[in-house]
């Protein structure tokens, strides 16, 4: 197997809308709608093995020096092979491009990110999170998900 990672185009977003909805629908990523694909289009990576769009993951800046990981998923055939660091190597490189030396996530996949170099963090150490998108969020009053962070040098 062949796994590219690159920027997604336009013709990905209905792959990504159809792998994201999946994971949302078991409660584990936020829902994005096909409109806020297409206007978020540019902060997306995703994988690729033979034309077939297999794995994504977004970076959104929270802030001068932060951004989050976030929507990022592999189809099941393809999991446990390595593709999810692609993409967040992928991702992390982004981030250092764009001189921003903190790399955050919020999880359920603890493992895999400290796997990746990331440490857990107390999640109210990012209040440009919070006042972001978890004020929004269903579960913010009882939010079960782990904060990751990776300080890039």
């Amino acid at each position: 197997m062949s796994v590219l990672c690159r920027k997604a185009v336009p013709a990905d977003v209905e792959h990504l809308f159809i792998m994201i909805e999946g994971y949302a629908k078991k409660g584990i990523m936020l829902p994005r709608s096909i409109k806020v694909l297409e206007q978020q289009l540019d902060q997306f990576v995703v994988a690729e093995n033979l034309g077939e769009v297999i794995g994504c993951g977004s970076l959104c800046r929270l802030g001068t020096d932060l951004v989050e990981i976030r929507s990022l998923g592999i189809l099941d055939d393809y999991k446990g092979q390595g593709i999810g660091s692609k993409l967040v190597d992928a991702l992390i490189e982004e981030a250092r491009q764009q001189n921003i030396p903190k790399v955050m996530a919020l999880t359920y996949e603890v493992s895999f990110f400290v796997k990746n170099g990331f440490e857990v963090v107390e999640k109210e150490i990012f209040p440009e999170k919070v006042w972001t998108d978890c004020v929004f969020c269903s579960k913010q009053h009882c939010c079960d998900e782990i904060a990751v962070l990776k300080i890039l040098n």
